[in-house]
């Protein structure tokens, strides 16, 4: 309902709530009357205090202008399972909480098609995708995001699952822009979830997802081996793909709950 722009989510015994207040809200001030109610509906459908239900709001702005900001110090840190897997989520100290669940139907399928294979995760933020790489027998595998926090969040998602880091499993702090471009090496299965918008000392200017999509999955394709597959998803509001990629594989891969999400995933081979 657009009176309530409310998204409610469940990490094991706590509620998370974000609110993406529209701009007579905001003016008005009814927002927060309106939170206020939705914590208090929420507490009492799900039987929790009010201490466990954690609010967040949505702002508009550019991946790379704040992604990383701490919003809390609370450190409200509580342990997930997802698919028999474990991962640390944040509910309080960043603006996302480590794990985006529209997502774990996607993470479901790489973990089933990952054995054997050498995987790589761009824009991998606390590596999830990787996790369940590791979790379905993946022989290899490269995970890279820019931010030491999250580089650092997914060596602890490792650990919780039992994996660590080495030659042949990597983590790797750098600009993925600039990393994709100087990259050797081959890969059989590479996970492509990038922004809409970063800035990148590679480019020298923004990357906006709709104008420069074709530049980085033609970059990105261009590491795969000759079976190898390329996953590429966006959340993009209004996106259109590259009509240079009209053989892509559409894919419906959003969980029940999250149909009316943006969330869009495409299906690359290294052919097409």
């Amino acid at each position: 309902m657009p009176e309530w722009p409310f998204a409610v989510d469940w990490y094991a015994g706590f509620a998370h709530v974000m609110e993406y207040p529209r701009r007579k809200q905001l003016r008005d001030g009814s927002i927060d009357e309106a939170r206020a109610e939705v914590v208090r509906a929420t507490a009492a459908a799900l039987s929790l205090p009010p201490e466990k239900v954690f609010t967040k709001t949505h702002e508009k702005r550019a991946w790379g202008d704040g992604q990383y900001e701490r919003v809390s110090g609370q450190s409200a840190k509580v342990i997930a399972t997802e698919h028999g897997l474990k991962f640390e989520c944040n509910l309080s100290d960043y603006l996302d909480t480590g794990l985006f669940l529209d997502h774990r139907v996607m993470r479901a399928r790489v973990r089933k098609e990952a054995k054997d294979l050498r995987v790589l995760n761009l824009f991998a933020y606390t590596g999830s995708f990787t996790v369940h790489a590791l979790a379905g027998g993946a022989a290899e595998t490269t995970t890279v995001d820019l931010s030491n926090t999250y580089c650092e969040w997914t060596e602890r998602n490792f650990a919780l699952n039992g994996f660590s880091t080495g030659p042949k499993h990597r983590v790797v702090r750098d600009d993925v822009l600039a990393w994709v471009e100087n990259a050797r090496g081959e890969f059989d299965l590479i996970v492509l979830d990038p922004p809409s918008f970063s800035s990148s000392k590679k480019m020298g200017r923004r990357f906006e997802m709709q104008r420069d999509h074709r530049w980085l999955i033609d970059t990105v394709r261009a590491r795969l081996s000759k079976t190898g597959t390329l996953y590429f998803s966006t959340n993009f509001l209004g996106f259109e793909l590259d009509r240079k990629f009209a053989d892509a594989e559409e894919l419906d891969s959003r969980p029940d709950d999250f149909r009316r999400a943006v969330q869009r995933t495409w299906k690359f081979t290294a052919g097409r």
